[in-house]
């Protein structure tokens, strides 16, 4: 497939002209063809109106036609082959057999949905009977289900070109719940979002669906981004990135005249919690496991393990030599843009702590892994060490009192995750340090590392700000569609005008709650 380097807005392509850029390959840093040309304000606006029009067909369209075209979405990503995973990696410096997971990924996320919606049950339906001999007020017939919420704006990640971009989890999440999406690709890697936005525009077609149910925005800067979250036709903001890129989404969604919710997933350190007894018995294996953690991508994670709470015995000496070596031994890597790469070397130098980094030669725009040194009194005193590094770095924060620990744990801010390393009695000793954990994360580890997230119903991915704008959610998982929908009442409709979800029948036997019982 040839790269045309322009929108995809509706069923059309936007107009060559106005401002261009390019990808670059991180690994030289120079540019990699063709040029894209950004979106203008009138072809946003198409693309919204589209999405507009397009919002109660396909709302309304029964589970099982939205599962088909999620489905077909994944044969077509599938079938781009090799030609996807060569662009991925071209644009990120990333191997393909990253990219070959990361597909994998992405259409295991399409497909689930697409049986979540097919089974129907996820709708939460309701049915209250009522009693007209109640007294001293009859009790009406009320029943309720969730409801799509609107054309959704989806922004793409620079660090997941597949799962989290154009066909991600946000956007595979809202069509499920029967939203048009509207995509604004990042500019780290538009060849690999114009390959994936045709596969996703082609599965409209071929499924018979309204042309706006999908447009993909490129864009240069900030005004077609900001003017996109502005326009009074999106509903809903779904969004992976930086906390201040992420914060600005928040305020101007806020101010609009209908203000909507932004789903952003913005920063984390994800903290281990080494406890003595983990770091007296597998202090090795600890070592080996937390390097694969930090340097994996180049740890450009979102889960990635910032900060590492380690506790002052004789075997932590040997941890932190092991540890030091391995990072020593790391070859650096690219990272993903000129900007993660400066800001990486920019807060990196900020710290003035003893530090152990790999010594290999740096080409584009790579960076050697790296690990500071602290003990837990300074890292108290000093609240800029708690803030994120994006890029192959952690801290370890040396603590001698278990009551440093716990303040250790009190002072962080939301996180997406935390991990604590311990038998089984510790997590029973040490109750009170999950207590305060339960309410800074949305997802505890035990003797295990952040990164990797397995997708699936339970997952919870988020938490509390800053990690997420709104902890109540999770990106990942099927609970995501949850997102992207509201709740909508039916009270004392007759049987006929009812949605199937909510008919005396259930023509599509699906599980309900009736006056209270599951059934």
């Amino acid at each position: 497939m040839t790269l045309q380097g322009t929108s995809i807005i509706g069923f059309g392509r936007g107009e060559i002209g106005g401002a261009t850029f390019t990808a670059f390959d991180p690994s030289t840093g120079e540019a990699v063809g063709p040029e894209f040309h950004s979106a203008s304000v009138a072809e946003l606006e198409k693309a919204c109106d589209l999405a507009a029009a397009a919002r109660l067909a396909f709302g309304n369209l029964p589970g099982k036609d939205r599962a088909q075209f999620l489905r077909r979405i994944a044969d077509n990503i599938e079938g781009l082959g090799d030609t996807l995973l060569e662009r991925a990696s071209l644009e990120t410096g990333l191997p393909t057999a990253r990219f070959a997971g990361e597909r994998g990924r992405t259409c295991f996320q399409l497909r689930m949905f697409a049986d979540l919606i097919e089974q129907g049950d996820w709708v939460d339906a309701r049915l209250d009977s009522p009693d007209p001999e109640r007294q001293p007020v009859p009790k009406p017939d009320v029943r309720s289900m969730l409801r799509p919420i609107g054309a959704v704006a989806v922004f793409c990640a620079s660090n997941f070109p597949l799962a989290y971009s154009v066909a991600g989890g946000d956007t595979a999440s809202a069509l499920a719940a029967g939203c048009p999406v509207i995509v604004n690709a990042h500019f780290a890697h538009p060849g690999t979002a114009e390959l994936v936005g045709t596969a996703v525009s082609d599965a409209a077609r071929e499924c018979g669906l309204p042309e706006g149910v999908f447009s993909l925005i490129f864009s240069t800067g900030y005004e077609i981004g900001q003017a996109l979250v502005r326009n009074p036709n999106i509903k809903a903001v779904g969004f992976t990135g930086s906390r201040a890129g992420g914060r600005a989404l928040m305020d101007i969604a806020a101010a609009r005249p209908e203000p909507i919710a932004v789903y952003a997933e913005m920063s984390s350190v994800n903290p281990i919690f080494i406890l003595p007894s983990a770091m007296r018995e597998t202090h090795a294996s600890i070592a080996a496991g937390l390097h694969v953690s930090v340097t994996t991508g180049a740890g450009q994670f979102c889960t990635k393990p910032g900060i590492v709470v380690i506790p002052e015995i004789a075997e932590t000496i040997p941890f932190k030599a092991q540890f030091g070596h391995l990072i020593q031994q790391t070859a650096p890597h690219p990272l993903l843009t000129s900007g993660i790469r400066n800001n990486y070397e920019r807060l990196s130098a900020g710290r003035e702590l003893e530090k152990i980094e790999s010594s290999g030669e740096v080409c584009g725009y790579g960076v050697g892994p790296s690990v500071f040194e602290t003990d837990a009194a300074t890292f108290l005193s000093n609240e800029s060490l708690a803030d994120e590094i994006f890029g192959p770095t952690t801290l370890l924060v040396e603590s001698s009192e278990r009551e440093e620990l716990l303040e250790i744990a009190r002072t962080m801010e939301g996180q997406l995750t935390a991990s604590i390393h311990g038998t089984p009695e510790d997590l029973i000793e040490n109750a009170d340090l999950i207590a305060i954990l339960e309410t800074k994360v949305g997802r505890l580890i035990f003797n295990g590392y952040p990164t990797g997230v397995e997708v699936g119903p339970a997952i919870v991915h988020g938490g509390p700000y800053p990690a997420t704008s709104d902890s109540r959610t999770s990106a990942v998982g099927t609970r995501a569609i949850e997102r992207f929908c509201r709740y909508v009442c039916y009270q004392n409709f007759p049987n006929a005008s009812l949605p199937e979800e909510l008919k005396d029948e259930n023509p599509l036997g699906i599980t309900r709650m009736i006056d209270g019982v599951r059934k």
